[in-house]
């Protein structure tokens, strides 16, 4: 990891200032999500058309730099 992600950008005036891929509507959290609803990426850029590979690996990246130094119980199943 480490490399530039200089696709996911922060407004405040856009989405609450959450990081959204492109200065886009559209958030990391929501294309984290996407990803696990749609494996097929196939399917998944029907869905998204405004997304590309990278993006994607961007949100990923970013989601587990953001996760590393968190420690999250995950209740018993």
């Amino acid at each position: 990891m480490g490399r530039k992600l200089d696709r996911i950008t922060v407004d405040s005036a856009v989405m609450n200032g959450q990081p959204c891929i492109r200065e886009l509507r559209l958030t990391v959290r929501r294309v984290v999500e996407a990803v696990a609803l749609y494996p097929d990426r196939a399917e998944l850029f029907t869905e998204y058309p405004e997304l590309d590979d990278e993006d994607i690996r961007q949100a990923l990246e970013f989601a587990a730099r953001n996760l590393d130094s968190q420690t999250i119980p995950l209740a018993a199943a």
